[in-house]
């Protein structure tokens, strides 16, 4: 019996002494992170402007209807937050 009830407070000490390291190395990551977003702060990159096709160019080119064109462009501008574009229209 004396065995399992060392064996019981060596796992009890063991299992604490993890937790509390693990709990001090997630505090010293956030602090670190913050003294770095504090200290060093990403540089914002200039978006580039993207050029996109109108309607008008692909309507030109018979694949579909000038409505039709606009309405895909719209939508594809719209679900992708103005970073999509489109390139080339064809009927399936």
């Amino acid at each position: 019996m004396e065995n399992i009830e060392t064996g019981l407070l060596l796992m009890v000490v063991g299992m604490t002494t993890v937790f509390a390291i693990l709990l001090i190395v997630i505090n010293l990551g956030k602090g670190l992170i913050s003294l770095v977003n504090k200290y060093a702060p990403e540089e914002e990159i200039a978006k580039k402007q993207v050029a996109t096709a109108s309607p008008l160019a692909f309507a030109q080119s018979g694949a579909v209807g000038g409505q039709e064109t606009a309405a895909i462009v719209s939508a594809i501008s719209m679900v992708t937050g103005g970073k999509g574009r489109v390139v080339k229209i064809e009927k399936m």
